[in-house]
């Protein structure tokens, strides 16, 4: 989606000029009118120079499509997993870094006792 989006709002900008004025401007034309042929040739001039990184960014989405798909595919049950032994993401504090590089996530004190459900494979 994201790499259709790109091309889409680079177009749009070159485009939404030309929208707004049909016919050429002429000497008789005000300011407005030559500011407005101004920005469509910034434009035009941006979306020109734009167009190899824009095509190289749609070429890396294209690439990396599939091994985030992957990526998801693997990591979506073992993310699942975690969070079912959290209950509750709000009835916990602020992560905590302690100076020797531990991170420390406290439960609140006003917090209901929770029992994560452990695998039948784990013994305590």
């Amino acid at each position: 989606m994201k790499q259709i989006l790109i091309p889409v709002f680079a177009l749009s900008l070159a485009v939404s000029p030309l929208a707004a004025q049909t016919d050429a401007p002429t000497p008789e034309d005000d300011g407005v009118s030559l500011m407005e042929e101004g920005a469509k040739l910034l434009l035009r001039g941006l979306l020109t120079e734009m167009e190899p990184a824009l095509d190289d960014l749609q070429d890396f989405a294209e690439d990396m499509g599939p091994r985030m798909q992957m990526l998801t595919d693997q990591m979506g049950p073992a993310f699942a997993d975690l969070l079912d032994q959290i209950d509750d993401i709000t009835q916990y504090q602020a992560p905590e870094f302690l100076p020797n590089g531990d991170i420390i996530i406290r439960r609140r004190d006003d917090a209901p006792e929770f029992t994560p459900e452990l695998p039948e494979d784990i013994e305590l």
